[in-house]
């Protein structure tokens, strides 16, 4: 039998010039350009199995994957041997051997999220991938008001997009913070778990609600009768990073505040 460890990779991706993570014939991925740089390093066609499989546009600086390695290539060598393979848009940031109990999607134990939005009368030319420009003012203590709406457990049945497949429409956030600096409006969310697109909706949401468009009133509503019609439009991706990722694993345990 041949031998072989678990490898579990930190990857960070531009996510403008790819349409998602997950593979896709015909369409260049986030998924399918590590395969590929995986495969060619330990000379085997490799399977990459993601942590999130982020939309078309969406950042990343934490996403997690995992493979398994039959080469003789030592887990921290791999950020060395794949980054001088893969296109400059992906970077790995570090590597590990894991455990054969964990897997890079289904043994998570929480999120942080990122939200950029850039809020000026004139769009930027240096942050457009980075950042959802809004050139209509925003009071963010109004957006703070309705994110507190969000903490603790709920069912947000009403911020899953159509084609989610999740069991359960359950899930805890554990904060959700807004900063302002000058025109950067920074909202960052901390969760055990989030549906498909539900931090697009709650970003699209908090916007709506800092223009005065929408009460606050409506994520109580939301939550409660878990009707997405009372909700504010789904954020555009490319203001989402999918931040940090945890594990039960040294070093990787999600902090106090998200047990």
């Amino acid at each position: 039998m041949e031998e072989y460890n678990k490898i579990l990779l930190t990857v960070e991706y531009d996510g403008s010039g790819f349409a998602g993570w997950q593979r896709q014939a015909n369409f260049r991925t986030v998924q399918g350009e590590l395969e590929k740089a995986v495969s060619r390093a330990v000379s085997r066609e490799t399977t990459i199995w993601g942590a999130s499989r982020t939309d078309a546009g969406v950042n990343a600086l934490g996403q997690r994957a995992h493979f398994y390695n039959y080469s003789t290539i030592p887990a921290d060598k791999f950020p060395f041997v794949l980054n001088t393979m893969l296109p400059p848009d992906i970077r790995i940031r570090a590597a590990r051997e894991i455990p054969e109990g964990i897997h890079a999607r289904f043994s998570c134990r929480g999120k942080i999220y990122t939200y950029r939005i850039y809020n000026n009368r004139h769009a930027s030319a240096i942050r457009r991938n980075f950042t959802t420009h809004i050139p209509v003012p925003i009071d963010e203590e109004k957006m703070r008001s309705a994110a507190r709406r969000f903490l603790g457990t709920h069912d947000f049945a009403a911020f899953q997009a159509s084609g989610g497949t999740a069991k359960t429409t359950i899930r805890t956030i554990y904060g959700l913070d807004i900063d302002r600096q000058g025109d950067d409006i920074t909202l960052t969310v901390r969760g055990n778990a989030f549906l498909y697109n539900m931090v697009r909706i709650m970003a699209g949401t908090l916007i709506a609600v800092g223009q005065d468009r929408l009460s606050a009133d409506c994520v109580d509503e939301a939550l409660e009768t878990g009707n997405r019609l009372v909700l504010g439009v789904t954020a555009p991706p490319n203001g989402l990073e999918l931040t940090r990722i945890f594990y039960d694993l040294e070093g990787e345990e999600p902090p106090d505040d998200m047990r």
